[in-house]
């Protein structure tokens, strides 16, 4: 059977694309987009009115950064761990934009004079490649047990404005060396990144990076969550429910820090929250923590604190001035709140391990690994991990029935 020929406007958004690469939005004519599309220049114009329209359509219609985030991302995921990843996903970036340098710089360079549509479109392309990175480079650092300050969507947008910044002045100038080569820059930031945004987590050396306890899976016992839980409801309503979000529905500080009013679903039988960063699905909001009732379904922490508030802000935690908290004010309130509590291991509690203690809850009630798979955004094999923790709590509660028995 014959291929299906492409329609008119499919063949005119490919030329575009590839005349862009091959030449710049700037040197390319909208007759050498009509030639190499094998139409005539008046079609072009019916269909898209002038140049900075095709390229909207091109912007829009090719999803030209999903398909290249996704192909950087495929064999950065590859790596073992999250030096190996962001080593590799900024080697390929780098590659990348060298494939097309005219299209980056005419991009990066004229954008002040597209129409305020295409710098719509830019920054929501932009925006949605940045968010599909970050949800992998989430995964990565859940892998090691890492933590940071920053959420995974900040690293990645840093990261992707040093990179283009560093392309644009390497391609740009001549005499201007900081570095010997490519690879001595990737170096040098990638250093800095996990320098930067894993100190408390990991240490860097001058081979390799060494994690620390990142084979642990270090839940919290159920005495040291109730007096987080005391503490935070005589703080205040917002700390009260931020407390229970985190370890009533097991989820991530960066899917906290997206969480909106309206993904707050309050129904007769449960409560569920809507996650839509990284991993999209609905989570319930346990009743039960550790042994003890916070509420029901349609009265506890989370459901008192919205209630409580008189502002329009849409983000479900909100800083003083009224504005969707960020990462960093989060870990405040998690720092305030675990002052003078020290883990079994004599360590401050992290804001990470509210999540690990709500995967090895789960499993200690008999959930199914596939079904907290779903529930938690977690992939299966890692959380083996988790199970493998969940039958030494269960042994040790055994042991501790058959004691009394005696």
């Amino acid at each position: 059977m014959s291929t299906p020929r492409k329609s008119t406007k499919a063949r005119l958004i490919e030329a575009a694309l590839d005349l862009f690469a091959e030449r710049g939005v700037t040197e390319t004519t909208t007759k050498a987009v009509a030639e190499r599309a094998q139409v005539n220049e008046v079609t072009l114009f019916r269909n898209f009115g002038n140049k900075y329209r095709l390229l909207l359509a091109v912007i829009q219609d090719s999803a030209v950064f999903a398909k290249l985030v996704h192909a950087l991302v495929e064999q950065a995921n590859a790596k073992d761990n999250v030096a190996d990843f962001l080593q590799e996903y900024a080697q390929e970036s780098l590659r990348t934009l060298n494939k097309a340098p005219d299209l980056v710089r005419s991009i990066v360079g004229e954008a002040g004079n597209y129409p305020v549509e295409n710098r719509i479109a830019l920054g929501k392309g932009l925006s949605e490649a940045n968010r599909y990175v970050a949800d992998y480079l989430e995964q990565a650092i859940a892998k090691e047990n890492l933590s940071s300050d920053l959420t995974s969507e900040q690293i990645v947008n840093l990261l992707n404005f040093l990179l283009i910044g560093y392309f644009i002045v390497e391609s740009s100038t001549e005499g201007y060396i900081n570095w010997s080569d490519h690879n001595d820059f990737l170096e040098s930031l990638v250093t800095l990144f996990l320098q930067g945004s894993f100190a408390s987590s990991i240490r860097v050396t001058e081979t390799s990076i060494v994690k620390v306890d990142s084979d642990e899976i270090a839940d919290l016992p159920a005495s040291l969550v109730r007096s987080l839980f005391k503490k935070a409801k005589k703080t205040g309503k917002q700390e009260y429910a931020l407390i229970y979000v985190l370890f009533g529905a097991g989820l991530s500080l960066t899917e906290v820090l997206h969480l909106e009013r309206s993904h707050s679903i309050v129904e007769p039988q449960q409560h569920l929250l809507q996650v839509n960063y990284g991993h999209e699905r609905q989570v319930p909001l346990n009743q039960w923590v550790m042994g003890f009732r916070y509420g029901s379904s349609t009265i506890n922490p989370l459901i008192q604190w919205l209630k409580s508030r008189k502002d329009e802000q849409a983000a479900i935690f909100i800083n003083d001035v009224n504005d969707a908290i960020s990462a960093a004010e989060i870990q405040t309130i998690w720092r305030n709140l675990t002052n003078d509590l020290l883990t079994p291991q004599g360590e401050s509690p992290g804001i990470n391990q509210a999540r690990q203690t709500w995967c090895v809850e789960m499993l200690m009630r008999g959930i199914e690994l596939e079904d907290l798979s779903i529930l938690s955004g977690i992939n299966v094999e890692h959380l083996h991990k988790y199970a493998q923790r969940a039958r030494n709590k269960a042994a040790l509660e055994s042991a501790a029935r058959l004691d009394k028995k005696v």
